[in-house]
């Protein structure tokens, strides 16, 4: 396989998984601990992930439990959840925070999957960015005699279908999120 096509081939993978990434994040009506991921917390003058400071579990589908290894932490953390706007109440026993996580509304879950499509469509925006990229280096190649103009159009035809493939996978990574946010 010629390099620019393995080039494009693993900055296409990159785009794909950073996309599931990104959708780990939003919410579905069910507890995970991918929903506290962006949160951040004041550790002693360092803004710290709230998972580097306490152990995060999944009690049940609705609801998240953070035991802070640093027990001084439990009102900072708790400040901090609320200040994200993630719509968490999070509810203290001292040591620990219990974190109930509220269905979705109709409304809310119309919101959650327009984000997914935006999410995908940026996706497959920087996917064509790639094939624009490969196919001008392919070009170039030609232009210096480096290829030949048959092994430039295999090539291009290698890159669309890379591209192809790579589209039809965001699609069915969005839809199996939407399915997933839309389940009651």
């Amino acid at each position: 396989m010629h390099q620019t096509l393995k080039d494009a081939n693993n900055r296409m993978d990159k785009t794909l998984e950073a996309l599931r990434v990104e959708l780990s994040k939003v919410r579905t009506g069910k507890a995970t601990t991918a929903l506290l991921d962006g949160i951040k917390v004041d550790y002693y003058g360092t803004l710290t992930p709230i998972n580097q400071i306490g152990n995060i579990s999944v009690l049940d589908s609705h609801t998240l439990s953070i035991t802070p290894w640093d027990k001084s932490m439990v009102q900072v953390i708790d400040k901090a959840i609320l200040e994200a706007n993630l719509g968490f109440n999070p509810i203290s026993d001292g040591t620990n925070l219990k974190i109930p996580v509220p269905p979705l509304t109709e409304e809310r879950r119309k919101d959650f999957v327009k984000l997914v499509k935006k999410f995908g469509e940026d996706a497959k925006v920087a996917i064509r960015n790639i094939r624009r990229d490969a196919n001008d280096h392919l070009k170039k190649e030609e232009k210096d005699k480096k290829i030949s103009e048959d092994e430039l159009k295999h090539n291009e035809s290698e890159v669309q279908k890379l591209t192809d493939h790579h589209i039809k996978m965001i699609d069915e990574v969005l839809l199996h999120k939407e399915k997933e946010i839309m389940e009651v």
